[in-house]
């Protein structure tokens, strides 16, 4: 009795089918959990962020006889993280006042603002020593404020709460005047034919992801009438630095981990290396105020190896797997060749 080939066959090679299709779709969907993670340097938690400045005014000059009020604002060793500036020497120039010459609104023996900021740590500090502020109106004797050294530091680091500090170390002296200073609190000082400044002290805001101080916060009105000026109204901001925590959901920021297989096996492979992933930070950019900034990096961390291999340690898993696959799909096409032949031999005999 004479067997039909197609039924003979047909089930041979409808499984031999069923095994290499098998085989050439899952060994490719196993293998995308292999793919190199590449080492851009945005793996990981996001960068920490800090600011400094030594000093920031915003002022409004009124002159006699004019309408128009002359702006005075100046932002002296201001820094964004990661740099760092300082500078003992810092003059502003206000156009129609004292013949143009240059007016110097600060002189101070040292000052100093840095920021830091790297994935595990941000920091902003502000550091002013022996400092004299002076606003157009005033005599040459008498200064806005006079402080022997203040400070402000702000702290962010991963996983913890950000702190934020600031100190008045040594007298002060407000229009000449020798104040006793309220911790967190305002104290005004009014001088007759001069003006009057309400001063706030070591103010500080604190949250959960940020941080920031201020050592002294004035607001300022003067009627001095000298230099041809009228009056002075605005704010001084002496010594601040502040902080953003790095973490959270930065550039690639893996958050879902290695869970979700296949469909982002090439986004979070080697995440375990693109955490620290080393960007160190070169050269130098320009803050405000013209002052110097010396650009500060961070050091690769030792563990960026897995992301720059592109390996992990499930891969001798995966290539197995594949192997396997591959293998049984070979087997079944040679068991399928195996049944032709055997059935060619029964037909002829």
């Amino acid at each position: 009795m004479s067997t039909s080939p197609a039924r003979s066959f047909g089930m041979p090679r409808r499984l031999a089918a069923t095994f290499v299709a098998t085989a050439l779709t899952a060994g490719p969907a196993l293998l995308l959990g292999a793919v190199p993670a590449h080492a851009t340097g945005n793996h990981g938690p996001a960068r920490g962020t800090a600011d400094a400045v030594v000093l920031r005014t915003g002022l409004n000059v009124g002159l006699l006889h004019k309408t128009l009020d002359v702006p005075l604002n100046a932002v002296l060793n201001e820094v964004h993280a990661p740099a760092s500036a300082s500078k003992t020497a810092l003059t502003v120039t206000l156009d129609g006042l004292d013949h143009g010459k240059p007016f110097s609104v600060l002189r101070a023996d040292a000052a100093t603002a840095r920021g830091t900021a790297d994935r595990h740590k941000a920091e902003g500090y502000a550091n002013l020593v022996r400092a004299k502020v002076h606003l157009p109106g005033l005599p040459p004797q008498l200064s806005l404020i006079e402080a022997q050294q203040v400070t402000a530091k702000a702290v962010c680091e991963a996983g913890q709460r950000p702190r934020a500090e600031s100190n008045v170390l040594g007298p002060v002296r407000v229009l000449g005047k020798k104040v006793t200073l309220k911790a967190g609190g305002t104290t005004d000082v009014k001088v007759p034919g001069v003006g009057e400044v309400r001063l706030d002290l070591s103010h500080k805001s604190v949250k959960s992801k940020s941080a920031a101080a201020t050592a002294l916060e004035l607001k300022v009105s003067l009627n001095p009438l000298r230099l041809n000026v009228a009056e002075v109204h605005g704010r001084v901001t002496l010594v601040r630095a502040g902080c953003t925590a790095p973490g959270g959901t930065g550039p690639g920021d893996n958050g879902s981990g290695g869970t979700s297989g296949g469909q982002t096996g090439g986004q979070t492979g080697g995440q375990s290396g693109g955490q620290t992933g080393g960007q160190s930070g070169g050269g130098t950019k320009p803050a405000g105020g013209g002052t110097e900034v010396h650009q500060a990096g961070t050091r690769p961390g030792s563990s960026q190896n897995l992301a720059e291999t592109g390996g992990s340690s499930a891969t001798p898993y995966l290539a197995g797997g594949a192997a396997l696959l591959v293998a049984a799909g070979a087997g079944s096409i040679g068991y399928a060749r195996r049944r032709r032949g055997a059935a060619a031999q029964g037909g002829r005999g």
